[in-house]
């Protein structure tokens, strides 16, 4: 089938194009991009006054599928991502059990085939993601893992971490690590602070993050391989990871839209829904992390979307799990607090959910809009204004710290390889 998105502003950082411009879709490809096209026979979706960029790429995931469904499955967080603008997302490896063999892996390709949005497994780096036995990359790769990963179980031992980034290395293969050093955040829940001192809680070290990213690092250095550091929260990691850049290292870095907008001030009204892992930071650790999302050292947004259940984050801030959704938020969060007040470009912005995650994970035919490339878009209304209401969440999950939020800037339609897999516009 062909469509035609008409007259939308089309804003492409990889070819930097930003015009009013149609874009043709054909059989899952972009047959062309011109001033006017006519297709007899097209759908037409009119996008006068939207954005059209590349599909939206989520690298950091939690679907809970297999294992704990009651979370979240693949299907619903699929719909949760279409709905928040994504056309992709990376599925983390932190199921029951584990994805750490190229069965698992293929479970999760085999029950996303059904899924809105493309969905893309990361395997676990060790076996079980304990930390001791580096996991079998090949077979994981050939049953279609993109990356590997622990997610919150960092790897602790340099030695185990070093054979894993060496097997990386020799298949040009992606390593995401979560960077956490254990035995300084121990049994932490919140920040390690005047927060925590407050409430009378264990406190996570910035520390914890900063010792882990410079080991990181330099084991990047020492193998060649591509590492890339997951929700980076400390300004300490910021002057790390702006060191390696400079140094041309084969290092990468996201970051949380919470991290970006919430500190550990939220967490004295006692709501576990501000609750994360890395936890929120104090002031100068957001003004770090938007200077480096200003000047490039941050190379993309992620949301770290992680749902559970009601009861579970009912259980208060030292009981309840980390973690908090995100897909359905995460791109008007951003549009409204850094893209409104002038903090980033739009092209910026769309870059760092498309281009950079493209360019990351190895796909070129991905994060760009021209003739050839998939036909996986994402339309934007900027003057869309809504306030967050978790319980219209496409996701099982509900744990936001921004119910009630009022925001302006919006995703409105999503297509994912040609098909219209989500809109608020007529069409």
């Amino acid at each position: 089938m062909k469509r035609i998105i008409r007259d939308g502003r089309v804003v492409d950082p990889a070819t930097r194009t930003d015009a009013v411009m149609d874009v043709l879709l054909n059989g899952g490809r972009i047959e062309a991009i011109g001033a006017r096209i006519d297709a007899p026979g097209a759908a037409v979706f009119d996008a006068s006054g939207l954005i059209v960029a590349p599909g939206f790429i989520d690298m950091h995931v939690h679907l809970r599928e297999p294992g704990q469904t009651h979370k979240e499955t693949i299907v619903t967080g699929a719909r949760a991502a279409a709905r928040g603008g994504f056309a992709s997302i990376c599925a983390m490896p932190n199921t029951i059990p584990v994805n750490d063999c190229p069965e698992i892996t293929a479970f999760v390709r085999n029950a996303a085939r059904d899924a809105d949005v493309r969905v893309f497994p990361i395997a676990a780096m060790t076996r079980d993601s304990q930390g001791s036995e580096p996991t079998d990359q090949a077979a994981l790769l050939a049953a279609g893992a993109v990356a590997f990963s622990d997610d919150g179980r960092c790897v602790q031992s340099a030695a185990v971490m070093r054979r894993v980034m060496e097997a990386a290395a020799a298949a040009n293969a992606l390593i995401i690590d979560h960077c956490e050093d254990r035995s300084l955040s121990g049994n932490g829940v919140i920040n390690d602070g005047e927060v925590s001192r407050r409430l009378n809680l264990p406190g996570i070290p910035a520390a914890a993050e900063d010792v882990m990213v410079a080991r990181n690092i330099i084991l990047a250095e020492a193998t060649g391989c591509r590492v890339h550091i997951a929700h980076l929260s400390t300004r300490g990691s910021v002057r790390l990871v702006g060191e390696a850049k400079r140094r041309n290292l084969p290092v990468t870095v996201e970051v949380m839209p919470h991290h970006l907008l919430l500190t550990e001030t939220e967490l004295l009204g006692g709501d576990p829904n501000f609750k994360m892992n890395p936890p929120l930071r104090g002031k100068e650790d957001v003004q770090a992390l938007i200077a480096a999302v200003r000047n490039g050292d941050i190379d993309v947004f992620a949301t770290d979307h992680a749902p559970h259940a009601a009861a579970e984050k009912a259980l208060g801030l030292e009981r309840a799990p980390f973690g908090i959704v995100g897909l359905e938020t995460a791109v008007s969060l951003l549009l409204d607090r850094l893209v409104r007040p002038g903090l980033i470009s739009l092209d910026r912005f769309i870059a760092m959910w498309s281009t950079r995650p493209a360019e990351i994970l190895g796909w070129p035919s991905k994060g760009r809009l021209e003739a050839g490339a998939d036909a996986d878009l994402t339309l934007l209304d900027l003057d869309d204004t809504f306030v967050v209401d978790p319980s219209r969440f496409a996701s099982l999950g509900r744990n936001t710290p921004f119910g009630g939020w009022v925001l302006r800037g919006a995703p409105v339609a999503t297509i994912v390889g040609g098909r219209l897999v989500h809109t608020d516009v007529p069409c």
